[in-house]
């Protein structure tokens, strides 16, 4: 399976703030809002990534993240010059997926959970067709919702509902075989001139072949898409840290514990990051435990 960060959009909702910078460069607590979905795909077991954001946008997620090599994985960039929606995503990274499986993920989106990175292998390994994650929320009109039936299995898609028939919201991560490129490339706009997953997603299902996981109790999803979320974010993040003496997406970690970097790759990130910097001795810590 490949992977694609969407890192586009304006972010109009958070101006000022975007005014110069993509929303995924912003800090949530002590690093880069992409670290999280980055993390996310790393711990999945995913280590050929592509990320997609505005042109204009790119060399700063370059300058931030290189090539991946230092982190063991490979990254690849491809602009979007203008949002058409999250199934555009597909588009633009068809030739990069080629005939792969691939995980979608957004940019903006953060999940935590300690039995998560194994869910995700889980799902991987019996992947056929389409899966999406489900989560409860106390505003579903805001997100895509999943209607379920009696046997809590999928039977239904709502995207955005004045009035929604559920509370369990589609996150914004996504697994698909890959016909999912094609499908993608045949979607229409919607009447917001979108390509929309919610359409891509209710294919899959017309066929049978669209499977909801439900992250319940124990796993945390958070949309950073507003200046309130975004500091609520950082907050969890913090508080998380603090309390626990461990750090969240940390991608340096996350490399040497999945085994994508041994130790010397992981000494060389130490020398980089700065070994009395606070990430620094955070890692020579992990290092010393891990020896």
């Amino acid at each position: 399976m490949k992977g694609i960060i969407l890192a586009g959009g304006s972010g109009t909702r958070l101006m000022p703030l975007t005014t110069t910078t993509s929303k995924q460069l912003l800090p949530v607590y002590n690093k880069p809002l992409v670290y999280y979905p980055l993390s996310v795909l790393m711990l999945a077991g995913i280590r050929d990534i592509l990320l997609i954001s505005a042109p204009d946008q790119l060399p700063g997620f370059r300058n931030l993240l290189g090539d991946g090599s230092g982190l063991g994985i490979r990254l690849h960039y491809a602009p979007q010059p203008t949002p058409r929606g999250l199934a555009d995503a597909l588009i633009i990274g068809r030739e990069f997926v080629g005939g792969a499986q691939v995980c979608l993920i957004l940019g903006d989106n953060i999940f935590y959970g300690h039995e998560l990175p194994m869910i995700l292998r889980e799902e991987i390994a019996k992947l056929d067709g389409c899966t999406v994650f489900g989560y409860p929320v106390a505003d579903p009109e805001r997100y895509g919702v999943a209607l379920l039936d009696s046997a809590k299995q999928l039977i239904g898609l709502e995207e955005k509902p004045t009035r929604p028939h559920s509370n369990l919201a589609i996150t914004g991560l996504y697994f698909y075989d890959n016909e999912a490129l094609r499908y993608a490339a045949e979607l229409t706009p919607s009447a917001r001139g979108e390509l929309e997953i919610t359409d891509l997603n209710r294919r899959f299902l017309a066929e049978g072949r669209a499977r909801l996981v439900y992250l319940g109790r124990g796993t945390a999803w958070l949309d950073t898409g507003t200046p309130d979320s975004l500091l609520e974010a950082g907050l969890f993040v913090q508080m998380l840290e603090k309390r626990q003496g461990v750090q969240i997406a940390c991608l340096e970690e996350v490399a040497y514990r999945m085994g994508y970097i041994g130790a010397r790759g992981l000494e060389e990130l130490i020398r980089r990051a700065g070994p009395s910097s606070e990430r620094g001795r955070y890692l020579a810590r992990l290092l010393e435990t891990a020896g």
